[in-house]
């Protein structure tokens, strides 16, 4: 099993779609120190630093000119 890069996200920070967005201040402070280049379907361990943590898919919202991640919301 490959170990994925983890990033914090905020759960709560969502698009219409449900997506989540990576544009926290600590989801870009765990980019950048880990180096992470943002890409389509790179696959990401994301975490809350509380007691939440899931697999995202990185996709680019052309809405939102954004980076977002998709999640399977039933695995959390």
């Amino acid at each position: 099993m490959k170990t994925l890069p983890k990033i914090f996200v905020h759960f709560q920070n969502t698009d219409l779609k449900n997506r989540i967005r990576l544009t926290a201040k600590g989801t870009i402070d765990d980019l950048k120190a880990n180096s992470i280049i943002l890409e389509e379907g790179l696959e990401l361990l994301l975490d809350d630093d509380d007691d939440l943590s899931t697999v995202g898919v990185v996709h680019f919202s052309e809405e939102e000119k954004i980076w977002v991640a998709i999640i399977d919301w039933n695995s959390l």
